[in-house]
């Protein structure tokens, strides 16, 4: 039943964002057991340097992805990239023992914080990303992430 509701809830979200009928029948099938894709973006570094590495990342639209977003730098920084998250679909964000599910927008890692975002791109576009504290952007912390069909 569980299941169900899930891929009816999912069905009815991208409904609204002009997915192909292919692809949602896609996604509604086995979605949840789709091995994910795993990518490693770090926001920031040891050196304090305002960047994300990479800065530059490129999706397919209906696969599951993994980013495992981890700052190894002394200061905080936020992964903030709302048009790219309006049009995924999370399944969850897992930090520690802790899972959050919902739309998310903007995740804030503190020092040596990590964190994981299980998704699926639904929408295809070029999507910018940054780090929204004042100044981080302005000193090139920025990226884009591109989604294909």
């Amino acid at each position: 039943m569980k299941a169900f509701i899930l891929q009816f809830l999912l069905l009815l979200c991208i409904s609204f964002i002009g997915v192909t009928p292919a692809m949602a029948a896609n996604l509604s099938g086995d979605l949840l057991k789709q091995p994910a894709t795993k990518i490693t973006v770090n926001l920031g570094n040891t050196a304090n340097e305002l960047k994300f590495e990479p800065n530059h990342l490129e999706l397919e639209a209906g696969k599951r992805y993994q980013i495992h977003l981890a700052n190894p730098s002394q200061l905080k920084h936020y992964f903030t990239a709302k048009d790219f998250a309006d049009g995924i679909w999370t399944q969850k964000v897992e930090v520690g023992k802790v899972e959050i599910k919902g739309a998310i927008h903007e995740l804030e890692l503190k020092p040596g914080g990590e964190a994981d975002w299980v998704f699926v791109p639904l929408k295809s576009g070029d999507y910018s990303l940054r780090c929204s504290i004042t100044g981080h952007t302005e000193a090139g912390m920025t990226g884009e992430i591109l989604v294909s069909n």
